[in-house]
């Protein structure tokens, strides 16, 4: 078996990224004096006045403007937190969540909420979503936790062939709207094969359920909050390098962030740029790189924030406006994310464009364990492909 007991597994990779999460979050100035990493990312809100600063959020300061400074996984916790306390049939399950998860994003809740509302389950993804399914059927909302996105696969039945198709073959009659599978992914320093990987893309081909990963803190809580209550079932990716890396003022109230609906980061008129999880940061770090060498261009960064259902006409009517896009993610390129959108771009904006569209994503090999700084669409890799655009 490629894998082993997440009772030893888990807590040997939450130290590991302990002890990698620092050269993660401020990777040293590259030799044009951009500052990489999230640590200095401009796109983090790091004062209360910034977090309320967003469209999406100012109808709460109003009434409240209360912030409270947390990192990517607290913010889960506090989503978790609040669904439990405003809706008394949720619950949290999971392996070893009910003592706070290897990755700490439980903790706390098992005491707070009681151990029948917060508890464990044996190690068997399957059955975690099986389980998930049967509850959110008889009304509960299941919040189920894949421990790592690399064993999510077991699962796949149960989701697409369960989940996704259970209110479209009962008529409307039943549905398991209720569901929501939280699961960490992404690249992490040393994960290697077993703990690196992105699996967005297969379920993107999935009707019946929705596909969310956030970027930060505040949009974590935020659209956590609008997956669990969202009636439809929904995958909710968290980049597990940034559990600890991303920080942000989060307001402490209770908010949700609208599925389905990509947000514009950085306004520009030259070149579109799109993204979404931890990759927005590499993305944040080439457009830095380009205005910098570049003269005069100007980028513009979207974060695409749900992969299904894709917010196309943000894409599209950015794309009309600039003439290029450049699509990054981590998961391999051949029929992922990027393929999808450049499709659909290609459908909405052929007399638009200027230049090809550039995607710049993982290799089509499996996840490299030494070679990873080679596999990952890095600064130089995202600045390449938007040189590439503007200069054709």
């Amino acid at each position: 078996m490629q894998r082993i007991s997440s009772v030893y597994r888990g807590p040997l990779l939450a130290k590991a990224l302990k002890q990698n999460i620092r050269g993660y979050a401020a990777t040293a100035a590259s030799p044009d004096g951009i500052k990489q990493g999230v640590s200095h990312s401009l796109l983090l809100k790091q004062t209360p006045e910034d977090a309320f600063r967003s469209p999406e959020l100012a109808h709460m300061s109003a009434n409240d403007t209360q912030t409270k400074k947390m990192n990517l996984f607290q913010a889960v916790n506090d989503a978790m937190s609040i669904a439990l306390t405003t809706d008394s049939t949720a619950v949290v399950f999971g392996e070893d969540v009910s003592f706070g998860g290897v990755f700490r994003a439980t903790s706390g809740l098992a005491e707070q909420f009681g151990k029948d509302r917060v508890f464990n389950t044996p190690l068997t993804e399957q059955g975690i979503a099986g389980f998930a399914v049967g509850m959110a059927s008889v009304g509960h909302t299941a919040i189920a936790e894949i421990q790592f996105a690399d064993y999510i696969f077991p699962a796949f039945d149960q989701i697409v062939n369960e989940a996704a198709k259970y209110r479209y073959r009962s008529g409307n009659l039943f549905n398991v709207g209720g569901m929501t599978v939280r699961s960490p992914c992404s690249a992490v320093g040393h994960g290697g094969l077993y703990h690196s990987q992105n699996p967005e893309g297969f379920f993107a081909h999935c009707p019946g359920i929705k596909v969310v990963t956030p970027r930060s803190p505040i949009q974590a809580k935020g659209l956590l909050l609008a997956s669990i209550r969202d009636r439809n079932p929904v995958i909710f990716f968290e980049p597990k390098v940034l559990y600890r890396a991303a920080v942000e003022e989060v307001p402490i109230g209770d908010y949700e962030l609208p599925l389905g609906k990509a947000e514009v980061l950085k306004r520009g008129t030259d070149v579109t740029i799109v993204g979404y999880g931890s990759q927005i940061y590499a993305l944040e770090n080439a457009i830095q790189l380009a205005e910098k060498r570049l003269p005069g261009i100007s980028c513009e960064l979207i974060d695409l924030r749900t992969i299904l259902p894709m917010d196309i006409e943000t894409v599209v009517a950015s794309v009309k406006k600039t003439g290029r896009l450049v699509i990054a993610h981590e998961a391999p390129k051949t029929a992922g994310v990027a393929a999808e959108l450049s499709a659909s771009v290609m459908e909405h904006c052929f007399l638009n464009l200027e230049a090809p569209i550039q995607r710049v994503c993982g290799w089509d090999t499996p996840f490299p364990l030494a070679f990873e700084h080679f596999y990952l669409p890095n600064m130089v890799r995202c600045y390449d492909a938007i040189k590439t655009a503007v200069e054709y």
